[in-house]
């Protein structure tokens, strides 16, 4: 299968080297093509719009920021819809809104093209090791003939129903992660102001109950002073912004969640939203 990938960031740049590695040919585009100078280098081919990347693919797979960049980079003059061919299959995998994983379903099916909304978790990291975990939502005729791209990017991979599941399983993953970047956070914070050793602290409670990836991950981030986007803060502000959006539409009340979603707010309505998530803990006074 020849590949389309639109967006190279941090975590669309790891995902692109990964099936570059594993002998597929990639297209890609990224709207500042300077962000595609590693992939390229590494035997990417370089299209000048979604559509062209579209157009020369057999499977277009989309990271970009925010629905806004979903909207545009499917439905515009020279998105990918107006490029897909009859046949192929779409897969977003940028963190949006289920509403607009299902348009983009329905406007797919519309000419004969399959859409999967594929939004991982993993981080950076999972990105370079080609260990992310993919929420799927969508057709499971399309999940299958994707199933080897998947394969080379991630260790999990689970359908969870029709267009925009995959986009609720990942709000659900956010909501998770929102609990273990406050707790990291408010550990380290505590740990310092007890006197402790805090390479001591990440490694005891990372051998018991209160183990977690963000701790393990973005632990010794915290340690060295490394506040470098593994995910950057604006963009997991969009992703609670979202996942409260959804819980008030169902009726549900979640307060833990409204409270990290302030917390990383006030972090980027204070200039940091470039930041990665980690960079919560500069927000406490005492840790300076």
């Amino acid at each position: 299968m020849k590949i389309g990938f639109i967006g190279t960031g941090v975590m669309g740049t790891g995902i692109i080297l990964n099936l570059l590695k594993a002998g597929y040919a990639v297209t890609v585009y990224n709207r500042t093509k300077a962000h595609a100078a590693t992939v390229l280098a590494a035997g990417a081919t370089w299209a000048d719009s979604p559509q062209a990347v579209a157009g020369a693919s057999d499977v277009t797979l989309s990271m970009v920021g925010f629905p806004a960049d979903v909207e545009q980079v499917y439905f515009g003059k020279t998105g990918i819809l107006a490029g897909a061919k009859p046949h192929s299959i779409v897969v977003d995998m940028t963190t949006s809104t289920p509403t607009l994983a299902q348009t983009i379903a329905t406007k797919a099916a519309a000419q004969s093209v399959q859409a999967l909304d594929a939004p991982v978790s993993g981080g950076d990291v999972g990105a370079k090791a080609g260990t992310l975990s993919v929420m799927v939502g969508g057709p499971a005729t399309a999940l299958a003939q994707v199933q080897p791209i998947f394969a080379v990017i991630a260790s999990h991979v689970t359908r969870f129903g029709d267009a925009g599941s995959g986009q609720h399983a990942k709000m659900a993953n956010q909501i998770m992660i929102a609990g273990t970047m406050t707790g990291l956070t408010e550990m380290l914070v505590y740990a310092k102001a007890a006197g402790l050793d805090l390479t001591q602290v990440i490694a005891t409670v990372s051998g018991g109950a209160g183990d977690n990836w963000s701790m393990r991950n973005y632990g010794p981030r915290i340690l060295a002073a490394d506040y470098t986007p593994g995910f950057f803060v604006k963009h997991f502000v969009k992703d609670l912004k979202i996942a409260l959006a959804e819980a008030q539409r169902m009726h549900l009340d979640l307060p833990a969640t409204a409270e990290a979603a302030r917390l990383y707010e006030a972090l980027q309505a204070a200039g940091h939203g470039d930041l990665g998530t980690q960079g919560l803990i500069t927000s406490y006074p005492s840790w300076q």
